[in-house]
């Protein structure tokens, strides 16, 4: 049994497809069941058009989907910056929602010699790449002046965690949150898949209020290969992860000149890559 939470009440990033929905469950505990109201985070196909042609489908939480088209637009290497992205028009349809996004005919042009069908999953950012070529793609190296004392990542998850509004009421998604260097944490967005998650806070800083330079990614994932891509194509300096990395995600922040940070919790973490942006010692 199923009923919808009203959009307004659940961060929706458009109307009428709310985040998150509410189910009655049987809930067992100590040996007693009871019947339960219990809140889902949604997840659904979102399809992104450029310019007409379908591109990618992804399953995404539906909110914040603006700046996860920008984001991702930027992540993907389909445009070089912002300013390349004309209008955004995002759609509501029985089957899912359709991100319709008007991007420069230059940068249209690039994407047509590059023609990929991408069937995204949760958990894999990289499903449907047609050529390994596609997959190893590198940024440039960032050129970050970022320094942070270590300590103020304990604070950070902490209040990225009290921000997570999605999985406070689901416990089913993921964050990733800007922080500034005096671990001031300005920008959080959740979905349920962690890359959407850091797609959608790359859109949401592709507003150029923050400097990317200076400041650090935090994600409560694992740091992928695709994370560490991510952060490189916003600008950022240090990603910090509350899991490993795998070895292709820290040969990617060598390549990219990004500080990367795993097991990020209680007073410690560990430097795999550019520890000259965290002051150990």
């Amino acid at each position: 049994m199923r009923r919808d939470v009203p959009a307004e009440d659940s961060g929706a990033g458009i109307e009428d497809v709310p985040a998150q929905r509410t189910f009655v469950v049987r809930r067992w505990r100590h040996g007693t069941v009871t019947a339960e109201d219990d809140r889902l985070a949604e997840e659904v196909p979102v399809a992104l058009e450029y310019n007409g042609i379908s591109h990618a489908v992804m399953l995404a939480t539906p909110a914040d989907l603006d700046d996860f088209a920008i984001g991702f637009s930027l992540s993907e290497g389909i445009v070089d910056n912002a300013r390349e992205i004309y209008g955004i028009d995002v759609e509501a349809g029985g089957n899912g929602v359709t991100v319709k996004i008007e991007i420069a005919s230059a940068a249209f042009a690039r994407l047509k010699t590059r023609r990929r069908a991408l069937a995204g999953r949760t958990g894999c950012g990289l499903c449907g790449t047609e050529s390994l070529d596609d997959v190893m793609r590198v940024p440039r190296p960032v050129q970050s002046t970022a320094s942070f004392d270590p300590s103020v990542f304990d604070a950070a998850f902490a209040a990225l965690h009290n921000r997570q509004t999605l999985l406070r009421d689901t416990g089913a998604t993921h964050a990733a949150g800007w922080l500034r260097a005096d671990g001031t944490l300005v920008l959080v967005r959740e979905d349920v898949g962690r890359h959407n998650a850091l797609d959608k806070l790359a859109g949401a800083l592709s507003s150029g209020n923050e400097d990317t330079k200076t400041g650090a990614v935090i994600v409560t994932s694992r740091a992928s290969y695709e994370m560490v891509l991510k952060t490189a194509s916003i600008g950022a300096g240090i990603l910090a992860a509350v899991s490993g990395p795998t070895a292709l995600a820290v040969r990617m922040a060598e390549a990219t000149a990004v500080t990367l940070a795993g097991f990020v919790r209680s007073g410690s973490l560990v430097v795999y890559t550019r520890p000259e942006r965290l002051r150990i010692g």
